[in-house]
């Protein structure tokens, strides 16, 4: 078993130099996840190598580190990939709240998390405690709010494609298998640290792909700008702030987007709308969007 778990641990470690060869526009996010990884399956190889106790805690404390981590990661990557935005303070938050169930796992509480016995050749034997119910609900929260957000990214047409966005449900539902088979059966091997490279395959090929989409977007984003610019009458110019709630609704963002992700209230983003359409001479988005 320690051999499976040392091919895993160099495939997630290949992975994450792939991640950073391949991806050119780096997603911090996306990144971390795949730092997390090789960390969740380090944490299982040296599990299975572990001669003592104190050893293998050590061992089972890293998995948990990657694992508590990486489930943050991959609500952020999705949350991003449907195009959501978010105020500053929430993955400051979730990053807080990663860190308080981490301390739960190696917190001197930890055998009432899991009352442990350690067998040389069977490994760390672990009969779960009434606190690891925290621990599951912590990452059935993150399942369910994954789901939730790639559902009304899809209902309010704010994925590039639905083939992404049913990849991105096949990572999610495939996680949420693994996790409830090997919660409900015993058995010898984690097949998570499997799920978790899965998970990264798609995700490493749906970002090499996406970064010609978003690169393309962004070209005719800039002559969609040109070309309304040089709609301007002569001697007006549009402020700093028009320029870039223009180029929002260009993306077909709301009104409520636009104000979150230039961090002004939805009335200035309104008056700033106003005046760039009177600039324009144009009355909607309807009419904006005809002149391109």
């Amino acid at each position: 078993m320690s051999v499976v778990y040392g091919v895993l641990t160099a495939i997630a470690v290949l992975l994450l130099m792939g991640h950073i060869l391949l991806v050119k526009q780096k997603e911090p996010w996306l990144l971390f996840l795949f730092c997390c990884v090789p960390v969740v399956n380090l944490g299982y190889f040296l599990l299975s190598l572990a001669t003592d106790k104190k050893f293998a805690l050590i061992a089972n404390h890293m998995a948990y580190f990657g694992s508590v981590f990486l489930s943050l990661c991959m609500f952020m990557v999705i949350l991003r990939l449907c195009g959501n935005t978010y105020k500053r303070w929430v993955p400051m938050a979730l990053l807080g709240l990663a860190l308080l169930m981490f301390g739960l796992v190696c917190s001197p509480w930890y055998y009432d998390y899991a009352a442990t016995t350690f067998t040389v050749g069977e490994g760390l034997i672990k009969e779960y405690g009434p606190l690891h119910n925290v621990y599951a609900l912590y990452l059935a929260g993150y399942f369910v709010a994954m789901i939730v957000v790639i559902v009304r990214a899809m209902r309010g047409r704010q994925v590039t494609s639905y083939k992404y966005a049913v990849l991105m449900a096949g990572i999610v539902l495939g996680n949420i298998a693994f996790w409830l088979v090997e919660r409900f059966v015993r058995w010898d091997f984690e097949f998570l640290a499997v799920s978790y490279l899965f998970s990264e395959v798609i995700l490493l090929g749906l970002y090499w792909m996406m970064q010609d989409y978003v690169h393309v977007s962004h070209l005719r984003e800039q002559n969609k700008m040109a070309l309304i610019l040089r709609r301007l009458p002569e001697g007006v110019t549009l402020h700093p702030r028009e320029e870039e709630v223009l180029r929002a609704i260009l993306c077909n963002k709301k009104r409520k987007d636009i104000a979150e992700e230039l961090n002004l209230s939805e009335n200035t983003v309104k008056t700033y709308t106003r005046s760039l359409y009177k600039k324009l001479g144009v009355a909607n988005r309807e009419e904006l969007h005809s002149l391109v």
